[in-house]
């Protein structure tokens, strides 16, 4: 066993001591050692249950034989730190959790893990410390929040940041912002739609990390407590039978990820933690192959805040293991593929039924024919830019109009609450990316107060910044190269006209080249201070299309 290295021989003996110290006793200490890597905290509302979680994790590990002991990972609320300085510090601590899991895994040689993660990037973060570590490991998340109810409809987290849009634009009353804040989020889970978190719950499922039911079981059921029992047991399987996360992720498996983030309608964020995670498993994921696999894949799926079903109803529809039984009738996975269950996905999948052919379209009905994520080129965006299709309304799919131009997300959000902004315009938000924020913030609040001031079928929003899964309409994110390392975003001015064809996968502005290359020549970097972590997080971060890790990594 690998803990062995810290337990066993006389050499030992100083470490064993200190196992003793926590109560541990020579039967517990000649087991294997189970870390299991909770982040439970009191700020997250996807978090709050963790510890129920970790609680029945570790009776599966013990029922199976091994020795469970708990460690810490953070988390970020990003809803909590949506719209302010908060926002810098949500994507960088995906870095952080990897680090810091790994330091504690390899300090304390555990056996195998297991993640118990929920939200945004808490599960990329543990997925890139799986990858890396490559030892036995489960996932299983906390679970979605069932969905609120207003006036008798389902709602969530997008529905109440569009209704403050609404009561700045005077269409709603203070009095009904104030029954959505306090419904729209009624349990524990992470938010109820196909938001960031939710994508990467199904997505780990996908990956073959996560025990069928990870993405979908709701936070309240107690279904998920079984589940977490089956993870623990699971573990034990896998350290039995030596099957390690790099023989899980592997090239395969992250094209069947990326086929069924199309299918789903899977936040634009997973756009930039799977490549982040497949670099840690040693593969390279291009997010080029993006539109080659959405122009075959159906979008089967249109949970919030592209459509009115939410992450409960999926689950009873049958989940991520019924979505992906009706994609492999057109042959578009890899069924070959191993999983945390020692079973191949076309085994897990097998009889896999589509119990609710609304919320689960069928192959040959499906939304529409190519997936829910487009990745755009242009003048604009030389090395690529990311955008949802799935939540764009079909009159924007195609938009021309004048650029109105904002150097940070809080002088755009001014502009359209002021009513600056009018149909047709194309906002732009710069200097937000990975290097520039730093942090590449997250743009909920505006594209949100666009929907919610009824501009959501004739404004597009373009940033070097990175969009909420919450967010829907033309919010176009991630372009590259962002505006603090020279990219042509960086060059833009008020009232240039930029063109945008997302079925064509094209994004232009109308500027010659002769008159970008005099703006270049003029053009001088901007910098926005930052200190401790950010600054050195900004001093190593590479670009959004290379899934914004770190230099050295």
């Amino acid at each position: 066993m690998r803990s062995d290295n810290a337990k066993s021989g006389m050499q030992q003996a100083p470490a064993r001591s200190l196992l003793r110290a926590l109560g541990l006793s020579d039967e517990e200490m000649a087991r294997p050692l189970v870390g299991i890597v909770s982040s439970y905290n009191e700020i997250v509302p996807g978090h709050m249950n963790l510890d129920k979680i970790v609680d029945a994790v570790k009776q599966g590990v013990a029922m199976a034989g091994g020795t469970p002991i708990v460690f810490p990972a953070i988390a970020v609320c990003d809803g909590i730190a949506m719209g302010h300085i908060g926002m810098k510090y949500s994507l960088v601590t995906r870095d952080l959790i990897a680090d810091s899991t790994e330091c504690m895994a390899m300090a304390h040689q555990f056996d195998a893990l297991v993640m118990v993660p929920n939200c945004d990037k808490n599960v990329p973060g543990l997925l890139m410390a799986a990858a890396r570590l490559n030892i036995p490991t489960v996932f299983v998340s906390g679970g979605p929040m069932l969905a609120g109810r207003v006036k008798g409809e389902k709602r969530s987290l997008s529905s109440m940041f569009e209704a403050v849009g609404a009561y700045a634009a005077g269409t709603m009353s203070e009095e009904d912002v104030r029954e959505y804040e306090n419904k729209v989020c009624p349990t524990c889970g992470s938010c109820s739609g196909m938001y960031t978190a939710n994508s990467m719950n199904c997505l780990t499922e996908v990956l073959g990390m996560g025990l069928k039911g990870n993405g979908t079981i709701p936070a309240v059921y107690s279904e998920r407590l079984v589940l977490a029992k089956h993870a623990g047991m699971a573990v034990m399987e896998m350290l039995k039978r030596n099957i390690c996360p790099r023989d899980i992720m592997t090239e395969a498996a992250f094209r069947n990820a990326l086929t069924m983030d199309m299918a789903l309608g899977c936040s634009t964020n997973s756009m930039l933690h799977l490549p982040a995670i497949a670099h840690e498993a040693g593969v390279e994921l291009n997010v080029d192959i993006a539109n080659e696999i959405s122009a075959r894949t159906p979008n089967l799926c249109h949970l919030a805040p592209a459509g009115h079903t939410y992450m409960e109803d999926l689950d009873e529809a049958g989940g991520i293991y019924a979505v992906m039984n009706e994609i492999s009738k057109l042959g578009l996975l890899d069924l070959d593929c191993m999983t945390v269950t020692g079973k191949t996905v076309g085994e897990n999948i097998r009889g896999c039924v589509n119990r609710d052919t609304e919320v689960i379209r069928p192959v040959e009905s499906p939304y529409s024919e190519t997936g829910g994520i487009a990745v755009l080129r242009g003048n604009l965006a030389p090395d690529s830019c990311v955008v949802k299709r799935s939540a764009v309304v079909p009159e924007m799919l195609a938009h021309e109009g004048p650029a109105r131009v904002f150097d940070s997300e809080e002088d755009a959000i001014s502009a359209i609450k002021g009513g600056k902004i009018v149909a047709g315009d194309v906002v732009v938000i710069r200097y937000e990316g990975p290097k520039g924020g730093p942090g590449m913030r997250e743009m909920l609040n505006p594209t949100s107060a666009i929907a919610g001031m009824g501009l959501g079928a004739s404004v597009a929003l373009i940033t070097d910044g990175r969009f909420s899964g919450a967010s829907r309409g033309a919010s176009i994110g991630h372009v590259c190269p962002e505006a603090a390392a020279g990219g042509p975003i960086a060059l833009v001015e008020e009232g240039d006209i930029i063109a945008i064809d997302i079925n064509a996968n094209t994004i232009n502005m109308k500027v010659s080249d002769e008159e970008l290359a005099r703006r270049r020549a003029n053009w001088k970097p901007r910098t926005k201070e930052a200190t401790g972590y950010l600054k050195r997080y900004a001093q190593l971060v590479t670009s959004a299309d290379k899934g914004a890790v770190l230099t050295g990594n």
